[in-house]
């Protein structure tokens, strides 16, 4: 890929085409429920820093905000059907967040992993690579399309298809401490470590599903703040933000 002539060899990204994780939660602001238009605009802002830049960017979003699978079979719905009804509320989070990089002048195309023809694509992995290499952002919708997997297992699974160089998980921490930094003011960020290690120490930076296929294939993963402005865009520089993990 090309970098971008507009961009200064001071502005050079680190990287050429990444796969951006968003929790559900994050589109729903600080509440983390619905979809809240201010916290939607600001990541979509995010988003076109670094495609000024060159950068071909996916996403794989979640829909905790809306629907959470898991938490439906504890109150008494199928396991299955809850999985699937929180995969229809990833293609609901797909369109708004569609249609806010569109209204920030940028192309999108939603693919879905689940058939649904009239508002998204199929998942084809050559079709969403030419996608990105024509400057689209792909938004992965829908999951893996199985139960019993989350958005995280999915987002592993996608960056490893389309060949994206590393994994950028967004939160609402700024990477990942020894302890939950809320309850222990003491706690202290990791700027780095290993897959051993965070397995080691129990951290969770992601199910275990998607955790192993990360280290199984040498995916890099940054966990980092997305609530801070630019943030984005420095961990695209190779700025020192949030917690790498890799081998």
């Amino acid at each position: 890929m090309k970098r971008s002539s507009k961009t200064s060899p001071r502005f050079q990204p680190f990287y050429k085409r990444v796969l951006l994780k968003l929790s559900g939660e994050a589109l729903g602001g600080r509440s983390g429920l619905s979809i809240e238009p201010e916290a939607l605009h600001r990541m979509a802002l995010q988003v076109r820093e670094v495609r000024e830049l060159g950068v071909q960017v996916a996403v794989v979003i979640g829909g905790g905000n809306i629907f959470r699978g898991l938490s439906g079979s504890k109150r008494g719905i199928e396991r299955a059907s809850g999985d699937y009804m929180g995969m229809l509320a990833t293609i609901i989070n797909a369109l708004a967040l569609q249609d806010a990089l569109e209204k920030l002048g940028l192309a999108t195309r939603v693919q879905s992993s689940i058939t649904m023809s009239q508002i998204a694509e199929p998942f084809i992995r050559r079709r969403a690579v030419r996608h990105l290499e024509k400057g689209r952002i792909v938004i992965f919708g829908g999951g893996t399309g199985n139960p019993y997997f989350s958005t995280d297992t999915a987002a592993a699974l996608r960056a490893n298809e389309i060949g994206a160089e590393v994994i950028l998980k967004a939160t609402k921490v700024d990477g990942i401490y020894d302890s939950d930094p809320v309850k222990n003011p003491k706690a202290k960020r990791h700027p780095t470590i290993t897959y051993s290690e965070a397995l080691a120490k129990r951290l969770q930076v992601m199910d275990s599903t998607a955790f192993s296929m990360c280290m199984d294939n040498k995916m890099p993963i940054i966990v980092f703040d997305l609530f801070k402005a630019h943030n984005l865009r420095k961990v695209i520089l190779g700025e020192k933000v949030g917690t790498r993990v890799s081998g």
